[in-house]
């Protein structure tokens, strides 16, 4: 994801850009990860198991793998292949559960057994970024950082909220132009609004809240 997936946008201003997260937070009053979760393991291993899968795939697949192993400790007993078993219906799950394996031997023998509460050390997981960092970070912990995935991503390019040639770049301009009160809430406003309206092929402009400071010239009138 390093090209503009469509054509950019004229960037919004920040007014403009507050009218878009006032709406946004009208119409979504709990913004929220839709993944399965009761501990911070088990959204990290959410999360790492769901690039390139749906959440609810990822949520098909770890409840079963959740009952059979939700500590670092538990996942290193039940073994590769053991969880190999659990997470098959996902996509690029040979990889997934390697990395999943070496990070609970990380987990376990760095942090004993927790999952880390900073960037650094979360990033030095194995299989954990930027992106999965930032989910984490906000997820758990409410820090105002914000995850720049493919929904984001074409968002703020889209509409205009947050215009750039990279995910990084996008991240950048979006914890410029994202009003204070909420820098929280942006990164599930944003995705949720992505994923249900704002999509890939014939985005929902007719029941888009947020369509007025929208800047995408072929919205619907």
């Amino acid at each position: 994801m390093t090209q503009l997936a469509i054509k950019p946008s004229k960037q919004m201003t920040k007014a403009q850009a507050l009218e878009f997260y006032d709406a946004l937070a009208h119409s979504i009053p709990n913004p929220t990860t839709e993944l399965n979760f009761n501990s911070p393991f088990e959204l990290l291993t959410a999360v790492l198991l769901s690039a390139q899968s749906t959440d609810v795939g990822v949520n098909k697949a770890t409840l079963g793998l959740f009952a059979a192993a939700n500590t670092p400790q538990a996942m290193i007993d039940l073994g590769l292949e053991g969880i190999k078993e659990h997470i098959k219906t996902i996509g690029l799950f040979n990889s997934k559960a390697k990395h999943l394996l070496e990070t609970c031997h990380r987990l376990v023998d760095h942090f004993a057994g927790e999952v880390p509460q900073t960037r650094e050390a979360l990033e030095s997981l194995p299989g954990v970024g930027r992106k999965t960092a930032n989910v984490l970070l906000n997820t758990l912990w409410g820090h105002p950082t914000i995850a720049v995935d493919t929904h984001l991503f074409r968002l703020g390019n889209r509409t205009g909220l947050a215009v750039g040639k990279t995910p990084l770049d996008v991240e950048k301009k979006l914890l410029t132009i994202t009003p204070k009160q909420h820098l929280k809430d942006a990164h599930h406003l944003l995705i949720l609004h992505g994923r249900y309206v704002c999509t890939a092929r014939a985005p929902k402009c007719a029941q888009c809240v947020a369509k007025a400071p929208c800047q995408w010239k072929e919205k619907s009138q």
